[in-house]
């Protein structure tokens, strides 16, 4: 089977879950509602230590989504989960809308990053592992229709938490499983150099 064809079904299974439906928020109320939010993801969205992820540019449906399971507690992080308790429905379409609207800063750090760049936009076909660019795109703009996530400048340390999480099954938000299959054919190498090319990916 080759790569596209991996990328391909992956992509089937995606659209075949459908869409995200979440509510349209106002920006300008999420804006004062995320004042809370500026200790750790910063005033505008770009978080000042690696250990908390960007959240500006990100798709709101994408952050509803994941708001909505740290409330339920589906996704487990007690720190989010209490935050995220008393949030009404028209609470968090307005975070989301405040956070989607603005502009993820990204880091310009020279070094190599042929590997993570290679396994982003290429897969490997030896361990059957598809393009991560096939769901979230050439520039990691993601896609916000399919439910699939911007990556782009995210932190390195963020993203390889992340994988690693799916890699466990820690973290097992993901519709049919995919970041958990794919998660589970990564390397810590691979899991390094991809997060470190999406840190500085435009």
């Amino acid at each position: 089977m080759t790569i596209k064809a991996l990328a391909f079904g992956f992509g089937v299974l995606a659209l075949g879950a459908g869409s995200w439906a979440h509510a349209e928020g106002n920006p300008a109320a999420g804006r004062k509602k995320a004042e809370t939010c500026s200790g750790c993801h910063g005033e505008d969205g770009n978080s000042n230590a690696p250990i908390f992820p960007k959240l500006a540019g990100q798709h709101a449906a994408y952050l509803t989504k994941q708001l909505q399971e740290f409330r339920s507690q589906s996704r487990g992080e007690s720190t989010m989960a209490a935050i995220a308790e008393p949030l009404s429905d028209e609470d968090i379409a307005d975070l989301s809308a405040w956070f989607a609207k603005g502009a993820v800063h990204i880091e310009e750090e020279e070094g190599d990053y042929s590997a993570g760049e290679r396994l982003y936009r290429s897969g490997d076909l030896g361990k059957g592992i598809p393009a991560c660019s096939a769901c979230h795109g050439p520039h990691g703009e993601g896609n916000g229709e399919a439910g699939f996530p911007a990556v782009r400048g995210q932190y390195s340390a963020y993203v390889a938490k992340a994988l690693r999480e799916f890699k466990t099954g820690e973290r097992h938000n993901d519709r049919n499983q995919m970041m958990r299959d794919i998660a589970g054919k990564l390397s810590d190498e691979d899991i390094g150099a991809v997060s470190d090319f999406v840190s500085v990916l435009k």
